[in-house]
């Protein structure tokens, strides 16, 4: 079967014109935010101001809640707490609004179109998106691309 690629991307270090050129080098035609919470301290990457600036790129966005870490989990993360981190979303994952979600994400991979996974984290080892696109390689056959705005 044909592995489909799908990316992902922290944007912690990122600009927004270096974010948005690293969306559009790889291609990218559909961000998939994955943050339980889309508001950031960073100016530009809360919700509405990041779909706006990813519209006027030609990127389109969807916002998946239920892809995003719980508290407990969040918490995990910024103590640096990997293994926390992992058994709390693993937990998570088995949930049926997280499960619904992680279906959506896949058919709109098994669509052909170019998604990526975006979370505030830079370094992917150090974040959920990659526990998310592990889920998501059980249901489609796909290859993960970091990439590092």
């Amino acid at each position: 079967g044909r592995v489909t690629p799908v990316a992902t991307i922290g944007y912690e270090d990122a600009t927004m014109p270096s974010f948005l050129e690293a969306l559009r080098g790889a291609g990218v035609e559909l961000l998939v935010d994955v943050r339980a919470v889309a508001n950031s301290r960073k100016p530009g990457f809360s919700k509405n101001r990041l779909a706006a600036s990813l519209r006027e790129a030609g990127i389109d966005y969807l916002h998946l809640r239920a892809l995003g870490a719980p508290a407990e989990g969040r918490a995990a993360a910024r103590a640096g707490d990997h293994d926390e981190l992992r058994r709390v979303f693993t937990e998570h994952m088995d949930t049926p609004e997280a499960q619904a979600e992680l279906e959506t994400l896949a058919g709109l991979v098994r669509s052909g179109r170019r998604v990526c996974l975006m979370c505030l984290e830079a370094d992917p080892r150090h974040c959920h998106r990659t526990l998310v696109a592990s889920a998501l390689k059980e249901r489609v056959p796909v290859q993960v691309d970091d990439l590092f705005p």
